[in-house]
């Protein structure tokens, strides 16, 4: 019976340490831990292998459930394969106790809340976009193909093929490059 604690952080320019703290100081005996986005399990490895290493009595503990999942589908997922290995989930800031009625209710609506967040965030990035662009500020990401280069390299006489390894991008890209000006 042991207990692990995994910690979790969005982007590159956060840091896990003081979650990786708070879970040593709260008796875990390993931390895990990986920048990741949570609206997803996709790319989450260290948490599929964590999840996959659990075993009968041990205990999971995170510092807050959003830092576990941020969707609710999510949550029950992992709380039903840790509760299909007999494994227990703690937080160190929130009361849970997935071995009672009310410590599961507690941790579906703090799921709903993570979820609910994530959605008003993603809300609020997509009115900020649609107001940039009305106002002529944003204009999207740059475009990662020279697409007149492309052109040009293939006016000169040069397959596909010979395009895409001189410019180091996939044939793929240059045939939608090159359908997009009519070849």
């Amino acid at each position: 019976m042991a207990v692990y604690g995994y910690a979790r952080v969005s982007t590159a320019d956060q840091d896990v340490t003081i979650q990786k703290e708070h879970l040593k100081a709260a008796g875990c005996d390993v931390v895990v831990a990986e920048k990741v986005s949570g609206t997803s399990r996709a790319g989450r490895e260290e948490l599929e292998r964590l999840l996959a290493f659990l075993r009968s009595g041990d205990t999971l503990m995170v510092t807050r459930v959003d830092r576990l999942a941020r969707s609710i589908g999510d949550l029950q997922d992992i709380v039903r394969t840790l509760r299909a290995k007999d494994v227990s989930l703690k937080a160190t800031e929130q009361p849970i106790n997935t071995g009672t009625a009310a410590g599961k209710a507690f941790l579906d609506m703090l799921g709903v809340f993570a979820e609910f967040e994530t959605n008003l965030r993603k809300e609020r990035q997509a009115e900020g976009i649609a107001k940039a662009k009305a106002a002529g500020i944003y204009k999207g990401r740059r475009p990662a193909i020279d697409s007149v280069q492309v052109q040009g390299t293939r006016a000169s006489g040069m397959s596909a093929r010979e395009i895409s390894r001189q410019l180091g991008i996939g044939r793929a890209s240059v045939y939608r490059v090159l359908d997009r000006a009519g070849r």
